[in-house]
């Protein structure tokens, strides 16, 4: 007697039908992207569902795109986005070390091995993995050194589409992250997702790109009388609307003589005049507002000699807060000087191509900062924007855990050699752990983690077998050259030391996190139940409408003898 009733339209996969399943899945999506890893990775062009295209080898942005309906495709495509949030780059090398995993997993499956012993396996794998990363396979790094963190940053850049300008792209990056940086009573804060943004001005060419020490908005002043170049201005930040006060909704007023409706306008004007009064009263230079600035409100401004910029978004507002030192107010009346900005050297609004863009350039100190794209046209200047989020995170990462690991499949494949050594006669940790069945499955991720240097060999034409027989060969005779990778233009071996390609530790302890602690979930799963329900029955309204169609379907039922034709 079957316990679990299934709808009619429900697919059940149980056991290691579900396992093998979602390890096909994985594998699928893992060789999806396995061309985009490398310097000498191949782009994608996918179509998003608005018609747009999104020509990338970024893995999280590809994979964002693609319509996926197995579940654990859809995990798969989570740990990329995840890896984006957390250390911002790693995204396809994820993808692939995950994926690799599972199909390590399949024969031991096979073989009859419990899921269960194979995740035992691979935590210890990846406990022994951190603890190696941490100990022997990374080096520490002088963050207040620019040639090193350039160096660093270049590496990163090196297998994306912006590595034509490494040099410029590399700068610009670490000038960012150096300008966004806060450290207050020992704690360091770098916020680029709200203080670094990106200004995307189709034409010109890559090299034109620059980075702005302060902020800069695709707006003009209100009135053409207004200054459009100011020195060292002061500078007022509003939250409120320099407008009268309107009705929330529909709002009739009825008036019993043509005097009260003179009377009406004229208490307008005079709520107007009297917030322009409280700007003036403080002697600023420029304006910039959240919300509306009304005619009579520019008129008074202008007047006085006061350039106005309204409708900013909130997030703009608080990075020319960040830049310039003035403070947001929400009332013209809370107005005083010490809520004035005095730290931007110029302001000015400038025409690139057909549109006007104000500067809030020359800052003193600015916390906040813009970076401005040119380029030949949208997908180029997106991708190039996905690179730089790239490099700033690399930076970021480094400065807020400032220790290396070498790039090129190096350090994977010294993880593996490592892991390999433990497994076998050498290990001496915790032997117990080696004499019963979990030491295959632990020394399949040894075997997993050299698909970055095959993959990195396969990418540009390299002798797969060749270089990684040779690389594991190096590895193994000597235990302290953990440095040795593959040299992602050639395909040769190089020693990392000597080539200058790093990366830091986070984005590596974060991949092997992410990747063994997928392949042990979706291993987890062995009853993958999906089904839809019918849109009818979801219209049908209570229990009436269910009997109604009960008796419908009985209707439409096949007949013996209709069966039996």
């Amino acid at each position: 007697m079957s316990v679990v009733y299934d709808n009619a339209n429900t697919k059940r996969d149980q056991g290691k039908k579900a396992q093998f399943s979602n390890i096909f899945a994985a594998k699928t999506i893992a060789d999806t992207i396995r061309t985009c890893l490398g310097p000498r990775a191949m782009l994608k062009m996918v179509l998003d569902p608005m018609g747009g295209i999104v020509l990338t080898n970024d893995g999280n942005a590809i994979l964002r795109e693609i319509q996926v309906q197995h579940p654990a495709g859809k995990s798969m495509i989570e740990i990329s986005r995840t890896q984006d949030e957390e250390v911002g780059d790693g995204t396809t090398s994820v993808i692939i070390l995950a994926g690799e995993l599972l199909a390590q997993t399949e024969q031991y499956l096979q073989q009859g091995l419990h899921a269960t012993v194979i995740i035992r396996a691979y935590r210890k794998a990846l406990e022994d993995c951190i603890e190696i990363m941490k100990t022997k396979a990374s080096i520490p790094i002088d963050v207040k050194n620019r040639e090193e963190m350039l160096r660093v940053v270049k590496s990163c850049i090196g297998t994306k589409y912006l590595s034509r300008w490494s040099d410029l792209a590399c700068q610009i990056s670490l000038d960012a992250v150096q300008t966004v940086m806060i450290d207050e009573n020992g704690r360091r804060e770098i916020d680029i997702k709200r203080y670094a943004r990106f200004e995307k001005i189709p034409g010109g060419s890559i090299e034109d790109s620059y980075l702005l020490k302060g902020c800069m908005l695709n707006k003009d002043v209100v009135h053409p009388k207004m200054k459009r170049r100011l020195e060292n201005p002061r500078i007022v930040l509003l939250d409120c609307s320099l407008e009268y006060k309107k009705g929330e909704s529909q709002t009739s007023l009825e008036f019993s003589g043509e005097p009260d409706f003179t009377r009406m306008l004229q208490l307008e004007e005079e709520s107007i005049r009297a917030m322009c009064q409280d700007i003036i009263a403080v002697k600023p230079d420029v304006v910039v507002t959240e919300k509306g600035i009304s005619d009579v409100a520019a008129h008074y401004l202008a007047a006085a000699g006061i350039s106005a910029v309204r409708r900013t978004k909130k997030s703009d507002n608080n990075r020319i807060s960040r830049a310039t030192g003035a403070t947001i107010v929400n009332d013209t009346g809370d107005l005083k000087e010490e809520d004035v900005g005095t730290g931007c050297g110029l302001f000015e609004i400038r025409k690139i191509g057909d549109e006007y863009y104000t500067f809030f350039d020359q800052c003193k100190n600015p916390k906040a900062c813009t970076i401005i794209l040119r380029g030949a046209n949208k997908d180029v200047l997106n991708e190039i924007e996905r690179n730089f989020q790239d490099a700033m995170n690399v930076t970021r990462n480094v400065m807020l855990e400032p220790r290396l690991t070498p790039g090129g499949g190096a350090v994977e494949m010294a993880l593996s050699r490592a892991l390999d050594a433990m497994s076998s006669s050498e290990g001496t940790s915790n032997d117990e752990f080696f004499k019963g069945v979990e030491k295959y499955p632990y020394k399949a991720v040894s075997r997993a983690l050299e698909i970055i240097p095959r993959t990195l060999i396969q990418n540009c034409g390299g002798n797969v077998i060749k270089q990684l027989t040779t690389l594991r060969a190096k590895h193994h005779q000597q235990a302290d050259q953990f440095s040795w990778g593959i040299d992602g233009e050639t395909g040769q071996l190089v020693d990392m030391h000597k080539f200058g390609i790093w990366e830091p530790i986070a984005v590596k302890m974060q991949t092997i996190k992410t990747a063994i602690e997928t392949a042990i979930l979706l291993l987890r799963i062995d009853d993958i139940v999906s089904g839809t329900k019918k849109a009818s029955t979801l219209t049908e309204s209570g229990g009436q409408g269910d009997g109604k169609k009960k008796k419908d379907d009985d209707e439409n039922k096949p007949t013996d003898e209709s069966n039996k034709d």
